[in-house]
Order: structure tokens, then sequence, then C-alpha cells
């Protein structure tokens, strides 16, 4: 059954730490059971409070990766949730081993008591995944089973299975897999796919058998034959309508390689996929262990995705909605990936950026829904609280009327120093 709201809001899109121009990596789905946060990079609770996500909503966490700018931010969200009093049920968090000895270290140094309790399931690591330039580091990433903190509760391990995916969550309305990614630590994306919801019941057919509808049309509706009082059998096949397919979303952590994707991926309706460098700059990305905007292109369009959302930039493009030049912008990255796309399916994420995802109907012979532009089907609007809103508005008139002080042009200077930013991302 699908669920009636599926909204995606990006608190951070920029890689290495946050910048004032956006935050470190966050991302987060609301759906009507709650909110699930994907990656916490460093000031994700600060932009989390700026938002109009509620924070004690938040009752799953999935971290893609150990890389300070998608997981900083976990201890200060942890006990930013507590301080507000805004959970008493469990805490459900995913990510790669290591998260766990890295929550439960900087919980107990900090002698930190939660006012919830938290699990952490981790996904136990491929031997393929370890690049060969850190394996010399070794690292004891797991921790006593027995020696939990006060708040935790005891997770579980996932191992991948026979095609290299780990399944993280499932029930009958939703579930959560995982797969790895190429990059310079181990790293993973995630597939969120909802079940299929039942077909429509087709009454004009229940009229040509001379049946009228009744309560028994439920059960027919979920795939069940039905037999009436006068003995009739009423066959789902004859007269309920295909079933509408679930949504399925795409998060894909920091990589260089996502091939993997494919064995869950097909048909998405968002694919969220990084583009940390323009493709003139393919070299460096990939030495880094990042994509480009032709990389994470070519993905979605062989996953045949309806909308690709570029994140994770380099801070040297500042974000389109900026009154900066083309080339220092965001938008070279979003030009790039349109060529291979279209311009009606892809777009830049930013910060505060909420998108919402249609639920999708039954499949006709005419495919209609296909031929509708994506970016009219998927609803754009801001997640930024009112408050904020307006004190970001305000900072922007003052620099408009300060003159020469808010011309947003850049020295060869500046590049350079954008330049050794990247270089240590």
């Amino acid at each position: 059954m699908s669920s009636s709201m599926m909204e995606i809001t990006f608190l951070g899109t920029g890689s290495a730490y946050p910048s004032p121009s956006r935050g470190a990596s966050c991302v987060i789905l609301k759906m009507d059971d709650g909110s699930w946060m994907f990656d916490c990079g460093e000031g994700s609770q600060i932009q989390l409070q700026k938002s109009k996500v509620k924070a004690g909503k938040v009752n799953k966490i999935f971290i893609s990766h150990l890389h300070g700018d998608h997981m900083f931010g976990l201890p200060g969200l942890l006990c930013t949730i507590s301080g507000n009093n805004q959970r008493s049920e469990p805490l459900e968090i995913y990510g790669p081993v290591g998260l766990r000895k890295f929550i439960r270290t900087s919980l107990e140094l900090s002698r930190t008591i939660l006012g919830f309790a938290y699990l952490v399931h981790e996904m136990k690591v491929l031997p393929c995944q370890i690049p060969s330039e850190i394996q010399k580091w070794k690292v004891e990433e797991s921790c006593d089973s027995l020696s939990l903190h006060p708040n935790e509760r005891k997770g579980r391990l996932i191992q991948a299975d026979q095609d290299n995916v780990w399944t993280l969550y499932s029930n009958d309305k939703i579930s959560v897999k995982a797969v790895y990614l190429q990059h310079r630590i181990p790293s993973f994306g995630f597939c969120v796919h909802e079940a299929s919801s039942p077909g429509k019941l087709d009454i004009s057919r229940l009229t040509l058998q001379g049946v009228k509808p009744g309560p028994w049309c439920k059960e027919v509706k979920e795939g069940k034959v039905v037999t009436l009082p006068d003995g009739r059998k009423i066959d789902p096949a004859d007269v309920v309508g295909p079933p509408k397919p679930g949504r399925k979303v795409i998060i894909l952590g920091d990589t260089c390689n996502s091939s993997e994707i494919y064995t869950v991926g097909m048909d998405a309706d968002v694919i969220i996929h990084e583009a940390t460098l323009q493709n003139s700059l393919k070299d460096m990305a990939l030495e880094k262990g990042h994509s480009t905007p032709e990389m994470a292109a070519e993905v979605a369009k062989d996953l045949n995705a309806r909308l690709l959302v570029l994140t994770h930039f380099s801070q040297r493009y500042m974000p389109v909605s900026d009154e900066y030049e083309e080339e220092e912008s965001v938008s070279i990255l979003l030009k790039e990936a349109e060529e291979i796309m279209g311009a009606e399916r892809v777009i830049a994420a930013e910060d505060f950026l909420s998108i919402t995802v249609p639920i999708r109907q039954s499949p006709t012979k005419d495919k209609a829904e296909d031929s509708v532009p994506n970016l009219a089907i998927f609803k754009q609007s801001s997640a930024l609280k009112r408050d904020h809103a307006e004190n970001l508005e305000n900072e922007k008139n003052f620099l408009r009327e300060n003159g020469k002080e808010c011309e947003r042009t850049y020295t060869e200077e500046s590049r350079v120093k954008r330049l050794k930013i990247e270089e240590t991302t």
C-alpha cells in the first residue's frame, strides 16, 4: 500500500566540510510514518532546526560512509533530539562497520545520557570495498557487543547476499536495500522501494456480471478470490486493473563508480547522485573517489530514472540561486548533466530544497504519465522556516545595498584558494 506522502528535503549539499554557502551532506526522506535521514554531516542539527522537518520525527538514520562530512553531525543531532525531549521510541541507525564504535565512543567520552534508546545496525564490508591504499592502516572498527552505552540496545550485523545487496529494512509497505560504491573508503548507496498498491476495481465489469458492489470488494482488491452467496466466484484478474507500482528513491553516497546500483535501481523515480566536479576535471574527481555530472547522468539514464538530482558539489561552485558568474556556480554542472538527461529530468540540489515524489499510477497502454515533463510532476518547495528565510533575505538585501561590498566576483587568488580546498577533500 503506497504512503500518501514521500518528500525529499536536502539539508546539506556540499562536499568536505560546511561552508557559508551550503551545509555538509544530509538528506531527509519524509513519509507518513516519520522521517528518515540519509547521512548526517557536521552541522546537520543546525540545518534541521532551521528547516520545517521536526527532529523528533526522525526515526531512522542511514550513514553511507564514515567520512566526516557524512557523519560528524551524529553526536550533536542525538543530543539535540534528546535535549528537546523530542523522542521516546528507540532510534535505529544503519551504516558501515565502525559506526557503532564512533557513536558509542563519542557519547561515552562526553558522559552523555540520551532521553531515548538507540540501536546501530552495521553492514559488514566486503573485501573488494577496501582500497589497497588504506589496507596498510589497520583500525579496530568493531567494539564489544556486551559493553553497551546506557542508552544503546544491541543492533544487528547485516551481511550482503549472493548479489552483493544488503537488506537493511523491510515490511509490507516499504524496503531499504544497500549496495556498495567505489570510493576512498567503504561507501554505500541506498534504494528505498515502496510496495505496489492494488489496482482499481472496475465496477463496470461487475455490473456486466449482474453483481452489486459490497464489503467483499476490499478482499478482491487485495487479490483474493471471493465466493458470493449464490455460489459465483469473483476473480480479481477479471475485475481489478493492474497494480500501481510503488515509488523508488535512490540515495547514493560518495562514489567514483556506482554501477552496483543497477542491481536494485531500475526505473527509479528519483536518483540522488553526487557530482563533485565538472567533466573537464574528471581525472581529479576519480583520484579523489568522486563523480562528474556526465558520470551521474549516464547512471541515471541507464536506470531509466524519472529524475536525477545532483548534489555533493565542490565548494568551488556557488549555488545556482546566488548571483555568481556561471563559470563559478553549480549551473555548469547542471548543464553538463542536462546534455545527457535533458533539461526536464535534472535538477541541482540546494540546501532546504524539498521535492515531492508523486504516487505512481497504474501502467496504461498510451503511457500518458511518461509524456508529462518530469519537473512538472515533481513539486518543488522550500523547507526553510519562515523566520530563517526572512533573515537570509535581509542579509542579501544588506549586501545589495552596499555596492561593491556585495559584488560576487572573484580574483585569481580566490580561485587558487578554492582549488586548495578541493585538493584536501
